[in-house]
């Protein structure tokens, strides 16, 4: 019987005792060993390593100087926030925010740029994300030469092992290398993640399911996307593609196949409206659905039944995400969360239909309505994930 290789299982407890401290810190050896159930001798030699590798720091609980404190003082664990600093970036149609974080997720800066960039060429794109990376990073005080990777947060299918963009409605092309691009345009590490991803990863760090080892997230944005976590980690289709839930097949129509996004999606709820007068501007300037919530409180009967109808369509789609997953939580996130309570009640309702009574209970839904600044930080979080993770070996991150 092929026993597992010890330089991967050495890798595999060395990431969990550093999440487990990044989780739970300061925390000491013994609780490591608890959460992580490995030998207190393992963690020690672990830890051992990552201190002098400078990724973590030791704090004394209690004071060796003070009389009345018996024993020695407890020795704690806790991230090293100046091990790495990274840049994260949520890049939407009409706006691009960016975010400078250390090695413990800390906020050290933040930029947002209003700027419409859907379908411009390429080199203008990466010209203003350029620009906003390098504004961020000056705001913190930094340079990039500071900075360990940026990642950049993107609507679409994106194939996070290689950084190609298969599709996306911010470009007009297909299957964009735009990691290789910006690592040279920033002479950094770059990577590519979907936004759905970087902020299921954002709700794991920092957010609604920190808690948490599983779960899932539905992001009901431009595009709707989906991130699933499993014991800690993103999962990932072939190639690291991510997930476009817009494309999930609810049946058969006259005219054909019916997608999620023929039902959910941002132009399926706005419609015809969106090319019309003040609404045409409110969806150019990515308000469109604060636009339509405004619309909907003063009784728009063909706005309400288009939000009715998202509603149901997402409410099945999360019965059927359960039925396969089970997860503990889901959480749903983005604009479509601003249609309100014609929305969501009809969400909850077709859920309650649809949920097989044996998994009535199992999961909980919450919902979220994240600032794009969150989001941001979860393409951080992407990125100190690339730093805790990689590389597989005992050497750590190569800060």
């Amino acid at each position: 019987m092929k026993t597992a290789d010890p330089e991967l299982m050495r890798a595999i407890n060395r990431l969990s005792v550093l999440d487990t401290i990044r989780r739970h810190g300061p925390i000491s050896r013994v609780e490591i060993s608890e959460r992580t159930e490995l030998s207190t001798t393992t963690v020690s030699a672990i830890t051992g390593s990552l201190l002098d590798d400078g990724l973590i720091l030791t704090r004394h609980e209690g004071d060796i100087r003070n009389e009345t404190v018996r024993g020695r003082p407890r020795v704690m664990l806790e991230v090293n926030p100046d091990a790495a600093r990274v840049v994260g970036a949520k890049i939407a149609a009409n706006r691009m925010v960016f975010v400078v974080t250390n090695f413990r997720g800390d906020v050290l800066s933040k930029l947002t740029l209003p700027i419409r960039i859907d379908r411009q060429p390429i080199a203008v794109i990466a010209d203003l994300v350029e620009d906003g990376v390098r504004r961020c990073v000056v705001d913190a005080d930094l340079s990039l030469e500071d900075v360990d990777s940026v990642c950049l947060g993107i609507p679409g299918v994106i194939e996070h092992r290689t950084g190609y963009i298969r599709s996306s409605p911010i470009f007009r092309e297909v299957n964009i290398d735009f990691a290789a691009e910006m690592s040279v345009r920033l002479s950094t590490p770059t990577i590519i993640e979907s936004d759905a991803h970087a902020i299921t990863l954002g709700h794991h760090w920092f957010g609604k399911a920190r808690d948490l080892e599983d779960m899932v997230l539905i992001s009901l944005e431009q595009t709707l996307g989906l991130g699933v976590l499993h014991r800690n980690q993103l999962f990932r289709g072939a190639g690291g593609l991510s997930h476009n839930l817009g494309d999930l097949v609810l049946g058969m129509g006259q005219q054909g196949v019916v997608r999620l996004s023929s039902r959910a999606g941002e132009s399926a709820i706005l419609g015809e409206q969106q090319t019309d007068g003040r609404f045409a501007e409110a969806v150019r300037l990515g308000r469109g659905m604060s636009h339509v919530q405004a619309l909907i409180q003063a009784d728009d009967d063909r706005l309400i039944g288009a939000a009715m109808r998202a509603g149901e369509a997402v409410g099945l789609t999360i019965a059927n995400i359960v039925t396969l997953f089970a997860p503990p939580r889901v959480i749903l996130v983005g604009s479509s969360l601003a249609l309100g309570e014609p929305f969501l009640n009809s969400l909850r309702d077709a859920y309650a239909l649809a949920i097989p009574p044996s998994l009535k209970g199992v999961s909980e839904l919450v919902f979220d309505d994240s600032t794009d600044d969150f989001w941001a930080q979860g393409a951080a979080a992407v990125a100190l994930y690339e730093l805790y993770e990689s590389p597989w070996s005992t050497t750590g991150p190569a800060l």
